[in-house]
């Protein structure tokens, strides 16, 4: 692409994009490219359609990865080619079936945490959990973030590049002290990685999933299972879902309320208004 992928990249960052989203939207369009090998100035609604189809239909993905193809392809149409007709028609992807996300009971949130060898991994994996970090956001954590005194760990440039502040679990600072007691980590990060200022989040990936298999948890879960887990086990312990909106730093309540999931515990234990009618009670006294 050479300039053009240029003044894509320029457009992204004059837009105030993040670096790691700057990568994955010129990513997307250089496999559209490639796919059709012709210039993107050469190509048209048509190209886009057949494009979105073929990652749909042959290669099967979901449609919130398909979002993100279309989204870098009008990217590049509507703002660096001026051409914004090109993709003003093609449907946005939707989800079909939404599955409920698999949610770790809390007994097996301690198997799992137990099962993690490593004192790092588990530092971090703990932190994901207790703290309902993204798996990116609890890597990153600096040394400063940690405010022991009210208790808070300051999680910084989260998605979209917000701040914000999220509770410090008085067993989770004591592992973190246990952690640095034994690590002593050098430089500003909190957990550095081999060659790269913070550990990778695939190298904390193969330890979770090593753990999950030690622990014979069955269900699938990734570093994300943790953040859902953490929004779950916070409503079903009453807390208020706004308190759990600004937690996981979601912009929308509707986002947060994808991530939490009323238990069947829950469900059991919520009285059905059938059971208030005068009737059934008259009958019950009976």
């Amino acid at each position: 692409m050479g300039q053009l992928r240029d003044r894509m990249v320029q457009d992204l960052k004059l837009r105030c994009y993040r670096r790691g989203t700057v990568q994955v939207y010129v990513g997307c369009v250089k496999r559209f490219v490639a796919f059709h090998r012709k210039p993107p100035a050469e190509m048209g609604e048509s190209e886009v359609r057949e494009f979105l189809l073929h990652l749909a239909e042959e290669k099967h993905l979901v449609a919130a990865t398909l979002r993100t193809y279309l989204g870098s392809i009008a990217f590049l149409y509507a703002t660096t080619l001026g051409r914004p007709e090109v993709c003003a028609r093609i449907p946005w992807p939707r989800d079909g079936r939404r599955k409920l996300p698999d949610i770790l009971s809390l007994a097996e949130v301690e198997r799992l945490l137990g099962a993690v060898d490593a004192i790092k991994h588990r530092a971090i994996i703990t932190t994901a959990y207790g703290a309902g970090l993204r798996i990116t956001e609890a890597c990153s954590l600096r040394v400063g973030d940690i405010d022991s005194q009210r208790g808070l760990l300051h999680v910084r440039d989260g998605k979209r590049g917000r701040d914000r502040y999220v509770m410090l679990a008085d067993a989770l600072l004591s592992g973190l002290r246990e952690y640095w007691k034994l690590v002593r980590p050098a430089g500003l990060f909190l957990f550095p990685g081999h060659g790269r200022d913070y550990i990778s989040p695939s190298a904390v990936n193969q330890a979770l999933h090593k753990a999950v298999a030690a622990a014979k948890i069955k269900k699938r879960v990734t570093p994300h299972t943790l953040r859902h887990s953490f929004a779950t086990h916070l409503l079903e312990a009453g807390e208020s879902i706004r308190v759990i909106q600004a937690l996981l730093g979601h912009s929308s309540i509707r986002t947060t309320a994808r991530y939490t999931q009323v238990s069947a515990a829950q469900i059991a234990r919520t009285k059905s208004p059938l059971d208030r009618l005068p009737m059934r009670r008259g009958r019950d006294a009976r």
